[in-house]
């Protein structure tokens, strides 16, 4: 059975998701437009109680300006550590993954330049639970926009990869705004992939290969809500639906969708 939730506030992520009716909830740590350290919801021992009698499974979002693959030291070199102590608090609350984005490479650089510092990412460091890396919409030079980009980010993490250190989380907003095919897209990810560990759920305010990475809830926007529920059951994967929250929005989107399920 597909577990189902949403991204909450980090102010009492717990509260939220049981508001919501989620199974599976996501959250930051801090600022995620900022470079700051992460900051535990409280006592992470009593907060992962709390979580499991709440029947909850957690997932971590790193900020979104980490970008480990750029060859601008100044950032790559701050991302790291933030991607380390990102993973570390998220298992200490006892998160089943980190979600960070896949980054880029300047206009001006050789994409193969950001899929090796990637490949060092896992290499000099090891981390405390996996680190599912998640497709995006925009960016001419995307570690992780389209299926050539994905592929030649997996031949270099493959190891760890296959070791569970990396994973990927799929986007359907994210695909559809980045020109992919959301029809048999799990196919053709998992050819590359193997699998997807994780499917943000989202509709998209933009329409196709528009670049721009706007959620919108799951009966409304540009994308056809049955290529959604299409996506989530291929996957077979834990759901998190990053929509916009307005009028119980996301509560909503939840109760569709296990409807669509046959969850209902």
């Amino acid at each position: 059975m597909l577990r189902i939730g949403a991204h909450v506030h980090q102010a009492d992520p717990i509260a939220a998701a049981i508001a919501r009716g989620a199974e599976v909830v996501q959250f930051f740590l801090g600022d995620p437009q900022g470079y700051g350290a992460p900051v535990l919801p409280g006592d992470p021992d009593e907060f992962r109680r709390s979580a499991r009698a709440a029947g909850l499974d957690l997932y971590v979002h790193a900020p979104y300006l980490i970008n480990v693959a750029t060859t601008n030291n100044r950032i790559r070199i701050p991302s790291r550590k933030l991607l380390a102590q990102y993973a570390d608090a998220a298992a200490a609350i006892g998160a089943k993954a980190l979600i960070v984005h896949g980054g880029h490479v300047l206009a001006a650089a050789d994409p193969a330049a950001g899929f090796a510092n990637w490949q060092k990412v896992f290499e000099r460091a090891e981390y405390p639970l996996p680190v599912l890396i998640e497709n995006t919409a925009g960016g001419g030079n995307a570690m992780a926009r389209t299926f050539e980009a994905i592929g030649r980010l997996w031949d270099a993490i493959g190891p760890a990869a296959a070791a569970g250190q990396a994973g990927f989380c799929l986007d359907t907003c994210h695909a559809h705004a980045g020109g992919q095919e959301l029809q048999g897209i799990v196919d053709r990810v998992t050819a590359i992939t193997g699998r997807v560990d994780l499917v943000h759920c989202n509709n998209s305010k933009d329409e196709f290969g528009s670049g721009r990475d706007r959620h919108d809830n799951l009966e409304h926007g540009t994308i056809d809500a049955k290529l959604i529920v299409e996506v989530v059951r291929a996957a077979g994967a834990p759901v998190v639906c990053e929509t916009p929250d307005d009028d119980d929005g996301q509560a909503t989107d939840i109760r569709w969708l296990r409807d669509q399920l046959g969850r209902s």
